[in-house]
């Protein structure tokens, strides 16, 4: 075979080839000390408290469907390990799907004028179900603080929190505040997750109340 035919052949194959995925969006929202900076969806100030130092942040896809703009907040102990983390993701359906955000608003409370859909589990084993799914927001979440040196706690109580900023409710704020559970802890946790708000409800309180006296919300 001669080299014209050869050069023939390797541009039809690559023509036919499938394309490459589209690149990821560069991150929207700009940080500032302890303050996350978005202009829009949701125009707002997010700022932690001071013992939250800023780790990093990244644009992830989520199984082709989505796109997440995630940033990372921790306290950490004398040991280095961590003992509380905010965990602030961006989110919107791209415009391949029709997918809508459905939580059911059971518990909202309110920071800054936000109003946010919320829930409150434990967990035993959480670092491990964050990475149960390597596709997943919380896998990706994983790999930038491994990525500082960093690894969400074994054991620990969350409570999310969704604010949708648009009335098609394609577009997503979600926080999570988290703190780690020590082994002695009469805080009831399973691997699968307790629901505080049911099993508990003084400490899924306890819980929300330390994810708001941390965040502060201005709204643009």
């Amino acid at each position: 075979m001669n080299k014209i035919c050869v050069a023939l052949l390797i541009t039809v194959f690559s023509a036919l080839a499938p394309s490459q995925d589209s690149p990821l969006p560069a991150m929207q929202r700009q940080v500032q000390g302890h303050t996350i900076i978005s202009n829009e969806l949701p125009a707002a100030d997010l700022t932690l408290a001071k013992q939250f130092r800023y780790v990093g942040g990244q644009v992830v896809n989520l199984y082709g469907n989505a796109d997440a703009e995630q940033h990372l907040f921790v306290s950490v102990g004398n040991d280095g390990s961590v003992q509380s983390f905010y965990w602030v993701q961006f989110e919107h359906f791209l415009p391949t799907n029709k997918y809508t955000y459905d939580y059911k608003p059971d518990r909202i409370t309110d920071i800054g004028g936000l109003q946010f859909i919320y829930d409150v589990k434990s967990f035993l084993g959480y670092a491990a179900a964050l990475q149960s799914d390597a596709a997943s927001d919380g896998a990706a979440m994983s790999r930038l603080a491994a990525q500082h040196e960093l690894a969400f706690p074994k054991n620990a109580a969350r409570v999310r929190m969704f604010n949708l900023p648009t009335a098609d409710r394609r577009t997503e704020l979600m926080i999570i505040y988290g703190e780690s559970l020590p082994q002695d802890s009469k805080v009831p946790a399973t691997t699968d997750g307790v629901r505080l708000d049911d099993a508990s409800p003084e400490t899924a309180k306890g819980i929300l109340e330390h994810a708001r006296e941390g965040l502060t919300i201005r709204k643009h």
